[in-house]
């Protein structure tokens, strides 16, 4: 499938890099199919691409990068609607609001995305701890990581590319509330 979008310009997209959302995301329940892309661009930060609306992306960030200890509770039918058997074979990522001072860059730990890899389905919840925040400030602990990634190596340059939804390393972060 061919996606012109309106920030990475046109994509083409397999169905192993196609994310369904039944449910949408908050505030865009219509968004219901994505990919993730790769800008290519050594920020750690992917992008939420919407397929059915290609003028829409947001930027997403594996909150354990900036968050190491940061768990996502699921409940037992947040993991049935993601037909998430086994918890392992999940992606956590937090939506980044992104201001022009991106030193203010925040997190929306509270509703945080899960994706079933082996499905490729995506769901976001809202977590029920009161330790999370929507604006989670969280600009210098990813800073302080890409120094680290770069000084242990230079990635080599590619191209922006959509990121196959199986090829995501299980992020370890999802719990069930009945553990």
């Amino acid at each position: 499938m061919i996606v012109k979008t309106g920030r990475f310009g046109q994509l083409t997209i397999g169905d192993n890099e196609i994310v369904s959302a039944p449910n949408g995301i908050l505030g865009f329940p219509e968004l219901q199919k994505f990919c993730l892309v790769d800008p290519a661009d050594d920020t750690l930060i992917l992008w939420l691409q919407s397929v059915d609306h290609p003028e829409i992306a947001f930027p997403v960030l594996e909150p354990k990068i900036f968050r190491p200890d940061y768990t996502a509770r699921l409940s037992a039918n947040e993991l049935r609607d993601l037909k998430l058997e086994n918890v392992n074979q999940s992606a956590v990522f937090s939506i980044l609001t992104i201001p022009e001072d991106v030193t203010q860059m925040s997190a929306n730990l509270k509703a945080p995305l899960v994706i079933n890899l082996k499905e490729q389905i995506l769901r976001q919840v809202v977590l029920q701890e009161n330790e999370y925040s929507i604006k989670n400030l969280m600009f210098k602990e990813l800073r302080a990581h890409l120094i680290t990634i770069k000084a242990q190596s230079r990635a080599a340059e590619h191209a922006v590319t959509p990121v196959a939804i199986k090829d995501i390393p299980p992020s370890l972060t999802v719990r069930s509330l009945q553990a």
